[in-house]
């Protein structure tokens, strides 16, 4: 074309999670053997089955003819005012309907985030990091993402000196990321780290970005708190939705609060950019914004929570079982979400390590391992001799710490045991190849 259209950061779009999916599929053709599937974090595809209550009030819901027309561009009066309200009740800053915005899942929310950011300004996140979060901000600033780290040698605890550090270092970090509970490491953040963070935020006059997903699939005793506990006067953002609560992730329906706009003029700015570029759009989905504060006031919705957590933590506690035996790997049990990761220590990866395949993928794998880092080539090797697909660290969540993620989700115990051990195996064997 006489003009160049694409984007200078389209090169930084990358989400390993769903590309390997390609891989895998060649895999089950050319062996004939079904893929475990432990990428995607999708409880339905998975197997999980939403109450029998839960698609009652969504049919019932669909019967109603105004969940066929639009809805108000920040989302249905009803349905911030019930957040809202649920919100101030567990203390911390009080905030009312307007200060919520809905869009089409919180994939959509994280690309409206970045795409409105100023190119010049740049948000630390994590590292390890959740793709969507750090691709969308490398290819809004169309530069490697910023991060601090996670420290896998202690729990995965941030590294607040690594993250002022940065912070220094790098005058155009406007915010700070947050994910809690973490995605892929299943950490919570302590009450106190959050503080530190806040205070970090508020030292440099920054705002604070908490992803606050699987906030309700926080372990009972993990000290989950909310963003909005301890944001005092810090101008922030915390992101939530329906996709792995209810879990109901095909409805796309997620939703951003934010947190004293009043205290920055820049931050309500910024803020204002992001209701105008939604209305741009018109809106999100109505139907599952109706159906969210039935569900959630269902006086069977936190049991059924609670019961779903104590599985994750049933089968997380089995995988640390048998994977903290295995000298040359580091992991911990996590205490929200539905994933755990597990990470190779230092100098254990070597080129030379190999699993046994059958002989007509050793070409095929081959020419995806050019110049990989060596987690990704134990994760497709892995593929290719089992049939577990996991997702690298380092290619599928940007980070300069080498291992893997699998999920929790499997609802078949005895299956997810047989995968966990399959997977101790494989470790076994690549390292003393």
């Amino acid at each position: 074309m006489r003009v160049n259209i694409v984007h200078p950061g389209a090169d930084k779009l990358r989400y390993e999670i769903r590309e390997i999916v390609e891989v895998a599929k060649y895999v089950a053709k050319a062996t004939s053997r079904p893929i475990v599937w432990e990428n995607i974090g999708d409880p339905v595809a998975k197997g999980e089955i939403p109450p029998a209550w839960i698609k009652k009030i969504v049919r019932d819901t669909a019967k109603e003819d105004s969940i066929f027309a639009y809805s108000p561009t920040k989302g249905l009066d009803e349905t911030r005012a019930y957040i809202a309200r649920e919100r101030n009740l567990e203390g911390g800053i009080q905030i009312t309907p307007d200060d919520i915005l809905f869009f089409n899942g919180l994939g959509d929310g994280i690309s409206h985030l970045y795409r409105n950011l100023s190119p010049h300004a740049r948000v630390l996140g994590p590292d390890p990091a959740y793709p969507t979060h750090s691709s969308a901000e490398s290819a809004h600033s169309n530069k490697p993402p910023l991060t601090y780290r996670l420290d896998p040698e202690k729990e995965w605890q941030p590294d607040l000196t690594d993250m002022e550090k940065k912070i220094q270092e790098h005058r155009d970090i406007a915010g700070i990321l947050i994910v809690n509970p973490d995605n892929p490491t299943g950490f919570v953040h302590p009450q106190k780290t959050i503080r530190a963070i806040v205070a970090l935020a508020k030292k440099y006059k920054l705002f604070v970005i908490s992803d606050e997903i699987y906030s309700n699939l926080a372990y009972e005793g993990s000290g989950m708190r909310k963003l909005a506990s301890v944001i005092d006067g810090v101008p922030g953002i915390a992101m939530r939705g329906i996709s792995k609560e209810f879990p109901w992730p095909g409805a796309r329906c997620g939703w951003i609060e934010f947190y004293n706009r009043d205290k920055d003029k820049n931050f309500d700015r910024y803020a204002r950019s992001l209701v105008d570029s939604k209305t741009l759009e018109v809106c999100s989905t109505t139907l599952p914004q109706r159906v969210l504060p039935r569900v959630m006031s269902d006086a069977r919705y936190y049991p059924y929570l609670a019961t779903r957590t104590r599985r994750y933590e049933r089968r997380a506690a089995y995988a640390y079982s048998v994977l903290s035996c295995i000298p040359s790997v580091i992991i911990h049990k996590p205490q929200g979400a539905f994933y755990m990761t597990c990470v190779f220590r230092k100098g254990v990866l070597k080129e030379s390590q190999s699993l046994t395949m059958k002989s007509g993928l050793k070409k095929y794998i081959g020419s995806h391992l050019a110049g990989v880092s060596l987690d990704k080539r134990f994760v497709y090797y892995l593929l290719a001799s089992t049939g577990v697909c996991v997702v690298p660290l380092s290619s599928g969540f940007n980070s300069s710490i080498q291992g893997f993620r699998f999920t929790l989700l499997e609802p078949n115990e005895t299956r997810f045991k047989k995968t966990v051990d399959i997977i101790a195996r494989a470790i076994s064997d690549f390292i003393a190849s």
